[in-house]
């Protein structure tokens, strides 16, 4: 869970830059409706910024298949343990 928490902590500047909100806070449990502008567009942003920003690439499965950010920390950090 340590791990999760602190993959969440890596991902808030990115959120941030993404949805143009210093003030934004995630958690492991934020999904999409909770954050003002989080459209089919910006969702797209974000992933690439994700992938920009830890050197990964996700496949369409595999982003389809995340329901919030938690879900998205493991990913990454399953990918990174797989590179």
């Amino acid at each position: 869970m340590e791990k999760i928490i602190n993959m969440i902590e890596q991902l808030l500047p990115i959120f941030r830059n993404v949805f143009d909100d210093d003030d934004l806070v995630i958690n492991s449990s934020t999904t999409a409706q909770d954050v003002d502008g989080w459209d089919s567009l910006a969702h797209i942003r974000l992933i690439v910024a994700i992938e920009k920003s830890f050197g990964l690439r996700f496949s369409t499965a595999e982003i389809s298949g995340v329901e919030n950010v938690g879900q998205m920390a493991e990913l990454i950090l399953c990918k990174q343990a797989n590179v």
